[in-house]
């Protein structure tokens, strides 16, 4: 198959390429770095070319509510009409568990924005909602950080390895499309002020987290549910935090 990954020389976009590359598909890493820009179209229709499918895992530059919901509109409107005119049997964009219950957020409701163009689409399509990565605990800190303590909110998270999220996508992407959203979660179900703790304890970071339940989660309010799975049959990833942070300590 010849593959376009979108957002190519990112965190899961990278490992994705290597994955797919490795099972001896022609896989097209595009990003701007790389020359080819869904948001403006340069390039899009070259590397579209013979495609049999492409994997939307790009990420808005920016988070100003504003700026992320054009990033996310336009480039989904240019990438599904570029997909249309190249022939494309399958689209399969990355997105997040719980987007459509965490609209107060502009981030979110550019990811919702996102999904419903892809659903609106006659191109079949994959959306995978994956949970937070494990990857991310630092940054969470950061934004929920007064002077030496974290407050976070306690609802219920379920985080995985960006490593699994690349695996989990290389199968959605060479299977027929599911034509609806599926979901993928770690393997662990933690409060999240808890996860971001482990993390920071891992990593010899002193700052105190505390559980506050007026804290909120890059601006929004959190219901105990929001960041875990709604459906029935997620698909769980096998790697636990614990071993993840065991393995990241030992590697720095």
């Amino acid at each position: 198959m010849k593959i376009v990954v979108v957002g190519g020389s990112g965190l899961i976009g990278k490992q994705l390429v290597s994955r797919l590359q490795g099972l001896g598909h022609e896989t097209v890493a595009a990003s701007p770095s790389l020359g080819i820009n869904a948001r403006t179209g340069e390039g899009l229709a070259e590397a579209l070319k013979g495609a049999d499918a492409v994997v939307d895992v790009a990420n808005s530059p920016s988070f100003a509510d504003d700026a992320v919901l054009e990033f996310f509109a336009t480039t989904t409107r240019n990438l599904l009409a570029a997909e249309i005119e190249a022939g494309v049997k399958h689209h399969v964009a990355l997105s997040v568990v719980g987007t459509d219950g965490l609209l107060q957020s502009g981030y979110f409701r550019g990811k919702m924005a996102q999904e419903e163009l892809i659903q609106a689409s006659p191109i079949p399509y994959t959306i995978v909602r994956a949970t937070q990565f494990f990857d991310f605990a630092e940054g969470i800190a950061y934004t929920a950080t007064e002077g030496d303590v974290v407050r976070l909110p306690s609802a219920w998270v379920q985080p995985i390895a960006s490593e699994d999220v690349a695996a989990a996508l290389v199968d959605y992407t060479l299977e027929a499309p599911v034509k609806g959203i599926a979901e993928l979660a770690g393997p662990d179900k933690l409060p999240l002020d808890e996860f971001v703790r482990q993390a920071l304890k891992a990593k010899g970071d002193v700052r105190q987290v505390v559980g506050d339940t007026e804290a909120r989660y890059f601006g929004t309010e959190l219901q105990d549910h929001s960041l875990v799975p709604a459906g029935n049959h997620p698909r769980i990833a096998p790697t636990r935090l614990t071993d993840w942070l065991a393995a990241s300590v030992s590697e720095a």
